[in-house]
């Protein structure tokens, strides 16, 4: 279960009105649908959270790039919308490397072998040999030759001090889990309007 809420800050406070994602596919329409709200282009939050697994804040201040944060990037990419909030940037990777990742998969199985024409598995290529257990200069571990390093992190990931300018430190923006809108809204003053939403 999915709710999204979007806060707006005006000149006399915080607006909120609660947000439906049913036309939002990309960051940015979701960054299109953050500066659309906005005052005089004044701070914008979205707030998207996945009951019990995930929740991540979209923030956008007039035209400046949008900052996200994500509290389990892990969870949030087995979700239509969590995958809309973790970019190649934010995962550190390379852009179009998901592309060429899911490119790859369709070309060899999981298990790494290709098949041939008549659909049976083609030899391996690569030879049967043990793999080191340590490095060519015998003073560590090997790499591994088998790790991901587009692997999604498990755990938070993002823009720590997303909220540190409205009272929200780093330190208290990962202790947040359940209902962390709840307590993000009362750090900004912005309890009662978006009461008034939900």
């Amino acid at each position: 279960m999915y709710f999204a809420a979007l806060l707006a800050r005006t000149e006399d406070g915080w607006e909120a009105s609660d947000t439906e994602l049913d036309d939002v596919e990309t960051l940015s329409d979701l960054t299109d649908l953050a500066q659309e709200a906005s005052v005089d282009e004044d701070t914008v939050l979205v707030y998207i959270e996945q009951e019990d697994a995930w929740f991540g804040i979209l923030r956008v201040d007039g035209e400046e790039d949008p900052r996200i944060y994500v509290s389990d990037a892990s969870a949030a990419a087995r979700s239509s919308y969590g995958e809309i909030l973790l970019t190649d940037e934010l995962l550190g990777r390379e852009p179009g490397a998901e592309d060429e990742i899911a490119a790859l998969e369709e070309l060899v199985d999981l298990d790494g072998t290709e098949e041939e024409e008549d659909g049976e598995p083609a030899p391996s290529s690569r030879p049967a040999t043990a793999t080191p257990l340590t490095d060519d200069t015998g003073s560590g571990p090997a790499p591994d030759p088998d790790f991901d390093s587009d692997a999604i992190p498990a755990g938070p990931i993002g823009e720590l001090g997303i909220l540190a300018d409205f009272g929200v430190s780093e330190k208290d923006l990962l202790t947040l889990r359940t209902d962390a809108l709840t307590e993000i809204a009362d750090a900004l003053g912005a309890a009662e309007v978006l009461e008034a939403v939900r």
